[in-house]
């Protein structure tokens, strides 16, 4: 009885070394995860004035917004943005093309997607404008002019002792523009001086000095509404 005894522990210890394997034998799972496509807007179109909405109140209505699917993403972020104040509506985790959104009426917006996947790369699409139509508007502010160079909060190289100052911006009714610089070491508030009034260049070259903190802000107009960008910075070494 004994002797059987061995011979089945034998069989089992064998069986056991027989299927456990090696782990080293075994090649580690990769997963390939590809980098999310970029989102192409569609609604509401850039730099055009954007039709009432559903559920619209003299103040506010409900925005859709849509875009074509992205390649390689599972979810996608919505961040729609107000130009005159910078608040934020941002709406994450969305799986199809499209989210809706209730905003403020007679307001320029910007909006843009980020599409996302299990990876830790995002990519985000272009950035739209649009004004969200407001009661009885018939002719709408400019967007407010938006820093191109120097980027607000960045450390700028004087050239001959002066620095060139640009904006963006645009007109849904495509009239002209003109602009007043603000250019201060206080708070881009100061009265500006008049050589920095009535521009019609979307750039201005600006006396500084070295080791100064300087703040601007561009107010645009279009003879009939005026739009005021937000004060930027730079520094100078």
């Amino acid at each position: 009885m004994k002797s059987v005894i061995k011979i089945t522990a034998l069989f089992l210890i064998v069986g056991l070394v027989g299927c456990g394997g090696s782990s080293e034998d075994e090649a580690p799972v990769v997963v390939n995860i590809k980098v999310p496509g970029k989102a192409s807007l569609v609604a509401p179109a850039s730099g055009t004035t954007c039709e009432p909405g559903a559920n619209a109140t003299p103040t506010q209505s409900s925005v859709v917004f849509s875009w074509n699917a992205a390649t390689d993403t599972e979810s996608y972020e919505l961040k729609v943005i107000n130009l005159n104040t910078q608040e934020t509506v941002t709406q994450t985790g969305i799986t199809s093309a499209s989210a809706t959104v209730t905003l403020n009426r007679g307001i320029p917006y910007s909006w843009s997607v980020t599409s996302k996947n299990k990876g830790t790369t995002t990519t985000v699409s272009d950035t739209w404008k649009f004004y969200l139509a407001g009661v009885g508007v018939t002719n709408y502010a400019p967007f407010p002019a938006a820093a191109v160079s120097p980027l607000s909060g960045t450390v700028v190289t004087p050239t001959n002792g002066k620095v060139t100052l640009s904006w963006e911006t645009s007109d849904v009714e495509a009239s002209p523009l003109t602009y007043t610089l603000f250019f201060d070491t206080v708070d881009g508030k100061q009265t500006p001086i008049d050589a920095n009034k009535n521009l019609t260049s979307k750039t201005k070259e600006v006396v500084v000095n070295a080791n100064t903190v300087y703040y601007w802000r561009v107010i645009t107009s279009d003879g009939f509404n005026t739009s005021t960008s937000i004060v930027y910075t730079f520094k100078t070494p």
